[in-house]
């Protein structure tokens, strides 16, 4: 049986089919206006905030951040190299956009834990991905049998323990050709 939200979930699979590429057109140019972490009163996409934890509740919110697409530049080196040496224009970051995301959300709510995240929309310039957060310290949320948990959890975003963290991290493989991604890379390079 499709649960209740199938119907979303359809439309989002394929946007530029359905309903969701003239909506996202439009809320594009609204976002742009906008500053890069702005609260939001209920989730764009309610099929993937519900199948990543959030709830209607006290205690839980959800945030939009805009992160800036493409990879980084650094400085021109002032002393003399060869050019393939200066790593300029291809450095990228080690992190994911969505990570990153996610840090930028933990930040501007420090009294708040990331729970997970999701992709909203893009263009030729930016991403969008809304964060959803959780009070530690609600009782609303210490009495949830699915969220406390989290109550004695800190700093889950910096440490790469969300979804998207994990992934980047390597951890989302096991077996044969992931021995060395455990407990981390450099954790497993200490082992020896």
């Amino acid at each position: 049986m499709k649960s209740s939200y199938a119907y979303i979930r359809e439309a989002w699979k394929k946007p530029e089919e359905s309903y969701v590429s003239e909506l996202m057109w439009s809320r594009l140019q609204m976002w742009r206006k906008e500053p890069a972490v702005v609260r939001i009163r209920r989730p764009t996409r309610l099929d993937r905030a519900r199948s990543l934890g959030y709830k209607a509740k006290r205690g839980i919110i959800v945030v939009r951040v805009r992160i800036g697409r493409g990879g980084r530049h650094i400085t021109r080196f002032k002393r003399g190299r060869k050019t393939k040496r200066m790593l300029v224009n291809k450095k990228t970051p080690k992190k994911s956009h969505q990570r990153i995301a996610e840090e930028r959300a933990a930040r501007r709510y420090p009294n708040m834990e990331v729970l997970n995240s999701y992709w909203v929309g893009e263009d030729g310039k930016y991403k969008w991905f809304e964060v959803i957060l959780v009070d530690r310290d609600i009782p609303d949320i210490k009495a949830d049998n699915d969220l406390s948990w989290i109550t004695n959890k800190k700093g889950r975003a910096f440490r790469g323990l969300t979804s998207a963290g994990k992934k980047g991290r390597g951890l989302r493989h096991r077996g044969r050709g992931a021995e060395k991604a455990r407990p981390s890379v450099r954790a497993k390079l200490r082992r020896r």
